[in-house]
């Protein structure tokens, strides 16, 4: 098993894009671990220079470098030797900190999940003390960190072409969930050789929901594990993506109406629970009514999405 190491330059990293023909800048085989640095922020968010707040070389470098259209730098895409459409991709995070001293919080207009009432811009620099693992907001409140990627996702279907990184979609991508921190496992459908697999998005800390539309937004590091699963008759193929973390299983719903997206999550744990158990679709129905939590994942990304949680112990 190998380990490797992926920085985010100019070279290595796309954005705010997901294509099916974009080529890997990394191939590994399954059970390979890659440290992978992600770098968040536009010249516009960045903090003063004598604010002792430091911008990392590697965001100025892509910054000054790179066409900075809209959407997330996201490092990748990784791909996995010998994934075929139709296969799993498990990508066990292993580990997550900080990539920089500070991060920072956006509202912009006509965007999040009250966009007629706030119409002006404002922005929030928010310093990030690794060492004692809490940032601190401009008016002194402290919040613990619990850093994850907002973004992680394959290439999504060829036929999809060229799709931007704003919304979730059955590839995975801006799912913005924040159960998924270190030590928890997404699972993905392969839909293209390789998997091809991308990442960014750093949050430090998010409520569920993301509403003004940004979390504290920063550079990220991240420990990956990849392990292929291959399609056999014997397993039904994954749709969808779900993850789990030590303590539940989830699933996922993505649609931009809210209800749907709520539906598309409880059939995905419908069918989980029947895949793992011998319940009936039914007592699996009722089952998820009576000990399921379902999460408004994130309001703001033109796709919704809801998560269910499923304590594990319940049924397995």
């Amino acid at each position: 098993m190998a380990h490797h190491i992926l920085p985010a330059t100019p070279q290595t990293v796309r954005i705010g894009q997901f294509n099916a023909t974009f080529p890997p800048v990394l191939t590994v085989a399954s059970g390979d671990t890659v440290d992978v640095q992600c770098v968040s922020g536009r010249a516009e968010v960045l903090p003063p220079r004598d604010s002792g707040l430091i911008v990392p070389e590697a965001l100025r470098q892509i910054l000054a470098t790179c066409s900075m259209d809209a959407g997330h730098i996201l490092t990748g895409p990784i791909a996995i030797a010998g994934a075929m459409p139709g296969d799993m991709l498990e990508i066990r995070i292993e580990a997550i900190s900080p990539g920089a001293n500070w991060g920072y919080n956006v509202i912009r207009p006509l965007v999040g999940t009250l966009p007629e009432d706030f119409h002006q811009s404002a922005l929030l620099h928010i310093a990030v003390d690794a060492d004692r693992n809490v940032c601190t907001l401009p008016w002194g409140t402290e919040l613990a960190l619990a850093p994850f990627f907002g973004v992680m996702g394959v290439a999504p279907p060829p036929a999809f072409g060229t799709i931007a990184s704003k919304e979730p979609r059955l590839h995975g991508g801006n799912l913005d969930n924040k159960e998924l921190v270190a030590g928890s496992t997404l699972f993905l459908p392969v839909w293209v050789e390789g998997g091809c697999f991308s990442v960014g998005d750093g949050h430090g800390v998010q409520g569920d929901g993301e509403v003004c539309v940004t979390a504290l937004e920063m550079c990220l590091d991240g420990r990956f594990t990849f392990m292929l699963h291959k399609q056999s008759g014997a397993s039904p193929a994954l749709r969808y993506p779900r993850a789990e973390t030590p303590t539940h299983f989830i699933s996922m719903g993505m649609h931009e109406d809210l209800d749907q997206a709520m539906k598309t999550a409880l059939r995905e744990m419908i069918s989980f629970i029947c895949q793992r158990s011998n319940l009936s679709r039914e007592q699996a129905y009722a089952f998820c009514s009576l000990a399921v939590d379902f999460h408004v994942t994130q309001s703001v990304n033109g796709e919704k999405g809801v998560h269910g949680m499923l304590r594990k112990g319940l049924l397995f």
